[in-house]
């Protein structure tokens, strides 16, 4: 995997020196060097950098401004000649703080976090695309394997150490042996939410919401208030309205 990185820093020397330490570090690729944020906006949200080596003092735009509008998919890694801003550093998700003068060890020791980082966010990626793809499920059930469709399934109630799946066309739930985590983990998060600390439902199987519950036939899924709002964006989403302004006719 190769890091494409950007410098920004108004102090030629600094900047030039971790521009060199960049292009000697055999996973990393030197996508710019800026002495100015506003130089370097365009190249970041266009998404052409990984990782971004930001200094804090500079004219204008300080580098904690700059970090906060940074999409959360670039990490940061401060470079500054004063320690007191470090806490702020890590409120803005900095991934880490450099002291200046720094050294080749120090710098590699803090691209080597951004390359593990960079590394589990594409395994992560890459899960998920798999989840998303994935057809069917198996569980073991009174001492069968069971192949259930994702499709399929309503919902899912946790049970303590069990789980009750609830398929479409289907009167009995299939019980097994799992926890509502693991489960969680194993379907597509775009079809598939947690709206209770004992329901998953299938987002593509909703009918009918009413009074903070969600109606599957004669079973009625409590919203906890943990997951509320997370169910009131996907709903508000997908809600048609009719604005004032517009015709009715």
């Amino acid at each position: 995997m190769i890091l494409r990185c950007c410098v920004i820093d108004d102090e030629p020397l600094a900047s030039g020196l971790i521009a060199s330490y960049i292009t000697k570090t055999p996973f990393m690729e030197l996508a710019g060097e800026y002495s100015s944020p506003k130089d370097a906006i365009s190249m970041i949200l266009d998404g052409d950098v990984d990782l971004v080596f930001l200094d804090i003092n500079m004219p204008q735009l300080n580098g904690i401004e700059f970090a906060k509008i940074i999409p959360p998919s670039v990490r940061i890694i401060f470079t500054t000649a004063y320690d007191n801003y470090a806490v702020e550093g890590f409120r803005v998700n900095a991934l880490d703080y450099l002291l200046k003068p720094i050294s080749y060890e120090e710098f590699l020791a803090a691209g080597k976090r951004a390359l593990q980082w960079a590394d589990l966010n594409s395994r992560k990626a890459e899960n998920e695309s798999s989840a998303t793809n994935q057809e069917y499920i198996i569980v073991k059930s009174e001492y069968k394997l069971m192949q259930i469709a994702v499709k399929d399934i309503l919902y899912i109630e946790g049970l303590k150490d069990y789980v009750k799946i609830y398929t479409e066309g289907s009167d009995k739930s299939i019980m097994t042996l799992i926890s509502m985590k693991a489960l969680e983990r194993s379907l597509p998060s775009q079809r598939f939410m947690r709206v209770h600390r004992s329901y998953i439902v299938n987002l593509s199987k909703i009918r009918v919401i009413e009074r903070n519950r969600i109606v599957f036939g004669k079973a009625v899924i409590p919203i906890s208030e943990s997951y509320k709002q997370a169910f009131a964006d996907y709903i508000a989403q997908r809600t048609l309205t009719i604005r004032p302004d517009e015709d009715q006719d």
